[in-house]
């Protein structure tokens, strides 16, 4: 086994919250992805130089990322990302060029992507090759505070049981390459073939995760932790849980519903563990079940929802679990934000809806991009 590499991990206030939102850069007129990703970030980089603090270069030149700053409510993540996407409008509009949430593009061609020219996108590229090139995608990632690191393990691990539940609301990626993939969320299950992609290990202790990353460095599978791509990770650098489990959202209104259950998620098991209370845990092979699961069938998924494999629609476990997590909302000041869940519940997921566009434009998938894009402007689902 490798020496152990220490993994010292930031100070953080409790359940602050960061959100990281991928959008997709298309062209107004054809619906195509557009490569100016670098024009973006060149136009908004501040007169001191250095990188734009919200708005962030990303694999591939057809996406930008937005960013919010270290928030204490949804809300105010709201305000980050919205004033971020207002700078992003001022140099797309003039160039003809949308932004488009979503799991994936509907119809766009993988090889004809551009990669950012960076060091580490082209080792990735070289490394991974076919895969790595294939990753048309874009996610949505949610960060909370943790103020003791002792409990990032175990609230990680009672995070996986609530997996299904924010994978089949998000899930945004039913088309892939211009074909229907028969799969609610084709992202989730693209993104899990690059190495260190996926669902996490289930360490008890942190010396474990400490032993794991000296033997990947030692082996040259990862050069820093950041590297490590879990689904739901530590973020040592930051001092938080990251759940990375989502599609992006095609709409803000999607984007605080699910930062507002995910940041639930987090205080409610650290309360839990205040208690002295177990967290709840299944066995890896019944998370990846329902992984898949949820990634396939989405809003209609039969999840296992406990250790016993007792299911549930997941629908139903969405709406029980809102109710156990009303009073933490209250605590937190996003009881507005989650209960925004429900409108996804009603409207149906982004996928449920991309594929009711296709249908009613005969399977045209650039009206499926017109109607991701509306659902941008709106900041709602339409």
């Amino acid at each position: 086994m490798s020496p152990r590499v220490a993994l010292p991990f930031a100070r953080s206030e409790r359940s602050t919250l960061g959100v990281e939102w991928e959008l997709a850069l298309v062209d107004s007129d054809s619906g195509d992805l557009r490569q100016v990703a670098q024009t973006v970030l060149d136009a908004v980089r501040p007169d001191h130089g250095g990188d734009h603090p919200a708005i962030r270069q990303e694999l591939l030149l057809n996406t930008v990322e937005v960013v919010s700053g270290v928030c204490r409510t949804a809300a105010q993540a709201r305000d980050d990302l919205e004033r971020a996407i207002e700078e992003v409008r001022a140099v797309t509009d003039p160039l003809r060029v949308e932004l488009m949430g979503g799991g994936t593009h509907p119809f766009a061609r993988w090889a004809q992507q551009k990669v950012t020219d960076k060091q580490r996108y082209a080792t990735l590229i070289d490394r991974t090759q076919w895969w790595g090139r294939q990753m048309v995608i874009y996610g949505l990632h949610v960060h909370v505070g943790v103020e003791d690191r002792d409990k990032v393990l175990p609230i990680s691990r009672a995070l996986l049981t609530c997996f299904a539940h924010l994978q089949s609301l998000s899930a945004a990626s039913p088309f892939w390459g211009g074909r229907d993939t028969g799969y609610a969320s084709n992202r989730a299950l693209m993104f899990q073939q690059l190495p260190t992609a996926g669902l996490p290990f289930a360490f008890e202790r942190w010396d474990e995760l400490e032993g794991y990353v000296g033997d990947m460095l030692h082996t040259g599978v990862i050069d820093q932790f950041d590297e490590v791509r879990w689904d739901v990770r530590p973020s040592p650098r930051f001092g938080t849980i990251e759940a990375r489990i989502c599609d992006s959202p095609s709409n803000i209104l999607e984007v605080m519903a699910l930062t507002a259950l995910t940041h639930c998620l987090v205080e409610h098991f650290s309360s839990m563990l205040d208690r002295g209370e177990d967290l709840p845990t299944m066995p890896p092979w019944f998370a990846q079940e329902n992984k898949w699961r949820s990634a396939r069938y989405g809003m209609d998924a039969i999840v296992i929802v406990d250790a016993a494999g007792e299911e549930e629609l997941v629908t139903d476990a969405v709406r029980r679990l809102l109710v156990d997590l009303a009073p933490v909302a209250e605590r937190l000041g996003c009881a507005a934000e989650l209960d925004l869940v429900h409108v996804i519940l009603r409207r149906g997921a982004s996928y449920q809806r991309q594929r009711a566009v296709a249908r009613r434009h005969g399977g045209e998938l650039d009206a499926v991009v017109a109607s991701l894009v509306a659902e941008m402007h709106a900041g709602r689902p339409l």
